[in-house]
């Protein structure tokens, strides 16, 4: 009996060690980044092995360089979006091959196309990240042509072939997405859920006494930046789409009206503040919290059960029933509510109260999967109206490429920093380095470079380690499978797919698979698989070396020297989504997209300034300004966005008769957002935002509800923590401090 007990219980952990990598297993298979690379792949490999088999392998591997530049542009976003990406990219690919086949026969030439050209594609990262893969691409097929040996004649029908490989490219990709219309929306949506589901795991780590809280915090932090990014790729695909905002289809309805409830429950997510500390001072030996903890996980479970079922086209019943664990739950708190040493347990009421309606919103959503369950249906033109306003809609104007040109444009900064890169790798890779490919010093310290120090730095080392891990798997295949040419045909199809299934996910895997694919294609073509390791390495490492030294030594980008616009930015979130509350309470509720456009500000803002703090710690630290004090700035804005959003939910219903009082904690709070926002910007402080009268008050505390009170307490919270963003703000600003690099606990009681 011993035994089989014991043999169940070692099962049982070995099915919760391998569960979760079987789940990201199917996660992965089911993403759009294995998509994408199915695609990619597909598209680079067919010209060339059609035409090996043909007899015409030069042409196949020119088409497929065209399919490789194209494949460039073909980053996540609408089809509209990313058929102009490609059209472009095809054009600008074809004019660099052709000029870069004439000027390569004239050394001078090809100097001067080098430097003009790689600051002009290096500067239409003005028009946003899509043109900026459009430049990538242009810049790419540059490089990899400028070692080409062509005679004139050759140059034009070259460049036609590449043209013809971007077109085709170009063509699989749209017939892809004609094929699958929706496609695309179901994997962003799905991404967009796991990466909430994850954002829920973090917050229940919140409950578990045995986790750091500033730790937990940083970990929240990060992955908040996750989930904003996930929304923005999902809202532009879903709110630009016609077919999914105009068109009355029941997927479409779905899809959109699942990605409306997954914001609002993030929302809710967000929202569900409490002190921490506190709690597990006080409840943590009762092992209540724990209970606690283990409930959210589930919940977080069943969202990613909805995610896999919406990236895999499946229908999903619901996998998590809460209800016996959320009545046991209530059983538990009913059971301390009377014991002395305990003391009051409201605050678990709310926990619970909060799990049960987090529990229902999913419940919501599962809905949506049902055959026979009935879609509201909208206005489509209004609705598409209302849509429009949540994107940022796309301008190419020729006065955005005018006004950056300039030192204190960090566009400007880097394609200056590219192009001497780029000047000074050409002259490195003809003087000191001339082998067959040459050219990998140029490209590599042309890729590596990126606008900021910190991703730069980052880049390079993942460039390294991945080119050395997998230049030893490339060698060990071809050492060990010499005479096995379709068993290294069959590794270099699956190296290939799995290194542009991750490009976008995780660098370094990218870099260690690509290498391998390299290494195998080029000895099918012939060449000494030795020496083009030994060539690799090399150039990679003096590539890497040369963008690194640029991005330290010319016109450089330190994050702490950026800090300041995007702290200055959340404070106007702040202050905008505080105003919404302001609003409310002074009987004048503004209209619900206002107060949704407030909050997405609010999320982009606080992402963008988490993500900018996390690079700056990736920086020298003779760059670092005032660790501590920003890493407890972005907690308190945090905290005070969580607690505006649990006011403004618990006035959705209506406002309580006395809570017009809390007016003046508000605009107190607004008043220390504004003094901080012109701290940050006393050559132009920005106006100060219109208060709502208040009310005069006419109640005594006797008359409070518990609820009246309640709010009146977290009204009088949001005041608080904005004044702590205050004195934190100007520890932050001092200018005689010196740097700080020790982290300090953030305390914040509710």
């Amino acid at each position: 009996m011993q035994v089989a007990v014991a043999y169940r219980q070692r099962a049982a952990c070995a099915t919760a060690l391998w569960l979760p990598f079987f789940r990201n297993l199917q996660y992965f298979f089911a993403s759009q980044d294995f998509s994408d690379g199915l695609r990619t792949t597909v598209g680079i490999l067919t010209p060339a092995l059609v035409c090996s088999l043909l007899g015409h392998l030069e042409m196949g591997m020119t088409l497929s360089l065209g399919a490789v530049g194209v494949s460039v542009t073909d980053t996540p976003g609408p089809v509209k979006h990313k058929r102009n990406g490609m059209l472009y990219g095809a054009l600008f690919v074809f004019v660099t091959t052709l000029l870069t086949g004439f000027a390569r026969l004239y050394p001078f030439a090809l100097g001067v196309e080098i430097t003009v050209l790689s600051f002009f594609f290096s500067m239409l990262l003005v028009y946003g990240a899509r043109a900026g893969a459009v430049g990538t691409a242009a810049l790419l097929l540059m490089i990899l042509q400028m070692d080409k040996p062509l005679t004139p004649a050759q140059v034009l029908p070259n460049a036609l072939l590449v043209l013809a490989g971007g077109l085709w490219y170009m063509a699989l990709a749209l017939a892809f997405f004609r094929v699958l219309p929706y496609r695309a929306a179901q994997q962003a949506l799905g991404e967009n859920i796991h990466a909430v589901a994850d954002f829920l795991r973090i917050k229940a780590e919140f409950y578990r006494t045995t986790t750091n809280l500033d730790d937990d915090y940083r970990r929240l932090v990060a992955q908040q930046v996750t989930v904003s990014e996930k929304q923005d790729a999902t809202r532009e695909i879903m709110f630009k789409t016609r077919r999914l905002v105009q068109e009355s289809t029941r997927t479409s309805r779905r899809l959109v009206l699942t990605f409306v409830d997954m914001v609002d429950l993030y929302d809710h997510i967000t929202a569900t503040y409490f002190d921490n500390a506190a709690l597990r001072e006080k409840f943590g030996p009762t092992g209540i919290l724990e209970e606690i903890a283990v409930v959210i996980e589930r919940l977080a479970d069943e969202l990613d059960a909805i995610s896999f079922a919406i990236q895999t086209n499946r229908t999903h019943r619901g996998t998590t029933d809460l209800t016996a664990q959320l009545e046991q739950l209530k059983t538990r708190i009913d059971a301390l509510t009377g014991d002395e040493q305990v003391g009051s347990t409201l605050v678990l009421k709310k926990v619970l109260v909060s799990l049960r309606n987090l529990t229902q919103r999913v419940k919501d959503i599962v809905k949506y999967f049902q055959a026979d369950a009935e879609l509201p249906k909208v206005a489509r033109a209004a609705n598409a109206r209302e849509y429009a306003r949540f994107v940022s809609p796309l301008r190419f104007s020729w006065e955005a490429l005018r006004d950056n040109l300039t030192l204190s444009s960090s566009h400007f900064r880097h394609a200056a920093r590219v192009m001497l890169a780029c000047v000074f790798g050409l002259l490195v890779s003809k003087l000191f380095f001339t082998g067959h490919h040459s050219y990998w010093v140029l490209m590599t310290s042309t890729l590596m470079l990126k606008p900021s120090f910190s991703l730069t730095k980052q880049r390079n080392y993942q460039r390294i380690m991945g080119t050395l891990i997998g230049g030893l798997i490339g060698v060990a295949v071809l050492l060990l499978l010499p005479t096995h040419p379709r068993v290294q045909f069959g590794l270099l199809v699956v190296f290939m797919l799995t290194a542009y299934s991750f490009q976008r996910r995780n660098y370094v895997v990218m870099v260690i698979f690509l290498t391998p694919y390299l290494l195998i294609l080029f000895s099918f073509m012939g060449l000494a698989y030795f020496n083009v390791i030994e060539e690799r390495v090399t150039d990679t490492a003096v590539g890497c070396a040369i963008a690194l030294a640029a991005s330290y030594l010319l016109f450089p980008n330190w994050e702490s020297d950026q800090l300041r616009s995007y702290m200055r930015a959340v404070l106007q979130a702040n202050m905008a989504y505080l105003q919404q509350i302001a609003q409310r309470l002074s009987g004048q509720p503004p209209s619900l997209t206002d107060y949704k456009l407030a909050r997405k500000d609010v999320y982009i803002s606080s992402a963008n300034l988490g993500a900018a703090f996390q690079r700056m710690l990736s920086e020298p630290k003779s760059k670092q300004r005032h660790n501590s004090d920003v890493h407890r700035f972005v907690v308190l804005n945090h905290i005070l966005s969580s607690n505006m959003a649990t006011v403004a939910a618990s006035l959705e219903n209506g406002v309580p008769q006395h809570a017009r009082d809390g007016l003046r904690p508000v605009k107190q709070a607004l008043s220390a957002l504004q003094r901080s926002a012109q701290q940050l910007t006393p050559a132009a402080p920005a106006p100060s935002p219109p208060i709502p009268a208040a009310s005069p008050a006419s109640a005594t505390t006797a008359t409070l509800t518990a609820d009246d009170r309640l709010l009146l307490d977290q009204l009088e919270f949001l005041q608080k923590v904005s004044s702590d963003i205050g004195r934190t703000t100007e520890q932050v600003l001092a200018e005689n401090e010196a740097p700080a690099h020790k982290k300090s606990p953030i305390v914040a009681g509710s």
